[in-house]
C-alpha cells in the first residue's frame, strides 16, 4: 500500500511538472487574433502600451495589421487567421515560455517583409541570439516559416523578436504571424546507421495548414540547428517539408535543397581510418511543381558522387550510394543541389531536389 502511495505520488508529481512545462505548437496568442482594445490603437500603430497586445510585452513601433489591408499600393495578406504585427524601427515583441532547463527546442514563425530591401530579424533567448536576413523571398507569397532553435537555460524562456533596421518609414518592417514552439530531442547513432537524424524525422514544427515547409537558416546565423545533428553550411536556407504536404521518399519527413550551391547540408561523424564505408540516400522531388534536370552531389571527406535526377515534378525518387575509404577520425558528410531551380507553376518560388534517408555504415570485408 505505502509502495503504490509512493508511486502514485511520483505520477502525480510528473504530471504537476509537464503541465508546466510547453506543448508542441502555437505560443500563447501566437497568431494575434488576440489584439489591443479599441482605445489602445491609433489606426493601426499600438499606442495603448506595453501589454496592448494580449500575452505579448512590446516595444517601439509596433503595428497590428488586419489581413487586406494596405500600404500606399501593397496589399498586406495575413497567411493565418485576420491580424498579424509589424515591427517598425527597433520594434520588439517579447513572451515569456515556460520550458525544461537543459532541453532544446525550436522556434518557427511565420515572417514578411514590406517595403524595406534590407530587412533582417534578430531572434534571442538570452543567451543565445541569431540575426537572419529576410531579403531572399522564398514563395511568391511573399511570406516564408523560418525556424530558429535554442537550448533552455532555466526553466522561463525569454523569447524577444526584434527589428534591428532603421529606415526613413519607421513603418518600414517585417510582418511576423504565427508563432509556434516544438520540444527537439537530440537523436543518437545506432547500429544501423553511423550518422545521427538520417531520416530528417527530428525537426522544427510545421504549420498543419499550411504547405510551405519551412526554411531552416544556415548555421552562421544560429548556434543551435533546428535540424538536429545536421548543419546548414550555406549562405542560404534549406526548406524542411513533411508528408502531409509534400511527396516524402522515407518517413514523413525530409529536406529540400532550395538554393543551388548556397544551400547546403552537413554533418561530421565518427569513422575509422583505412575502413570502408557507404553513404546511401535517396534523392527526388516534392511533388510541388518543382521540373527539370536536377542534381545533387554528395561528398564523404574527398570523396564526391553526382547524383542526377530527372524532375516531372510530381514526386518520386531514386536511391544512390557512395563507397568510400575514411581517411581521418572524423568524416564530414555534405549534400547540396548543383543548380537552381524554380518552380513551373510559379516562377517566384525557390524549389530544388529533396534529400531523404541517409545512412552511413562500415563495409565488412569479406
Amino acid at each position: 500500500m505505502k509502495a503504490t502511495l509512493m508511486l502514485l505520488s511520483v505520477l502525480l508529481c510528473a504530471t504537476f511538472h509537464l503541465s508546466f512545462s510547453f506543448i508542441d505548437g502555437l505560443v500563447a496568442n501566437g497568431n494575434f487574433e488576440l489584439g489591443p482594445k479599441p482605445w489602445a490603437l491609433n489606426g493601426s500603430v499600438v499606442t495603448g502600451g506595453s501589454h496592448a497586445i494580449p500575452e505579448w510585452e512590446i516595444s517601439g513601433f509596433v503595428e497590428y495589421i488586419k489581413s487586406g489591408q494596405k500600404q500606399g499600393d501593397m496589399l498586406l495578406v495575413v497567411p493565418e487567421g485576420a491580424f498579424a504585427v509589424r515591427l517598425g524601427n527597433e520594434a520588439s515583441i517579447k513572451q515569456r515560455i515556460n520550458v525544461i532547463k537543459g532541453m532544446y527546442y525550436s522556434i518557427t514563425l511565420m515572417v514578411a517583409r514590406t517595403c524595406a530591401q534590407e530587412e533582417r530579424l534578430n531572434i534571442s533567448i538570452a543567451p543565445d541570439f541569431g540575426v537572419i536576413p529576410i531579403q531572399t523571398l522564398y514563395t511568391s507569397s511573399g511570406w516564408d516559416p523560418i525556424a530558429y532553435s535554442f537550448k533552455a537555460e532555466s526553466n522561463v524562456a525569454e523569447l524577444v523578436i526584434h527589428n534591428p533596421g532603421v529606415e526613413e518609414d519607421p513603418a518600414c518592417g517585417p510582418l511576423i504571424d504565427s508563432v509556434a514552439l516544438r520540444t527537439l530531442y537530440p537523436p543518437r547513432p545506432t547500429n544501423k546507421n553511423i550518422l545521427k537524424n538520417g531520416g530528417f524525422e527530428e525537426g522544427p514544427y510545421v504549420f498543419p495548414n499550411t504547405s510551405w515547409g519551412v526554411l531552416i537558416p544556415p548555421n552562421i546565423e544560429d548556434s543551435h540547428s533546428p535540424l538536429p545533428a545536421w548543419m546548414v553550411e550555406s549562405l542560404k536556407a534549406v526548406r524542411y517539408i513533411d508528408s502531409a504536404h509534400f511527396s516524402v521518399p522515407q518517413g514523413t519527413r525530409a529536406v529540400e535543397l532550395v538554393a543551388g550551391k548556397e544551400s547546403a547540408i552537413a554533418q561530421v561523424a565518427r569513422t575509422v581510418p583505412g575502413k570502408t564505408y557507404v553513404l546511401s540516400f535517396a534523392v527526388g522531388d516534392a511533388s510541388n511543381s518543382c521540373e527539370g534536370s536536377m542534381i545533387v552531389e554528395a561528398y564523404a571527406g574527398k570523396d564526391t558522387l553526382k547524383v542526377p535526377y530527372e524532375s516531372k515534378g510530381k514526386g518520386g525518387f531514386k536511391r544512390a550510394a557512395l563507397k568510400f575509404v575514411a581517411v581521418s577520425p572524423r568524416t564530414r558528410v555534405m549534400f547540396l543541389s548543383t543548380f537552381y531551380t524554380m518552380r513551373s507553376d510559379d516562377f517566384s518560388s525557390l524549389c530544388g531536389p529533396v534529400v531523404d534517408d541517409v545512412k552511413l555504415l562500415s563495409l565488412r570485408r569479406p
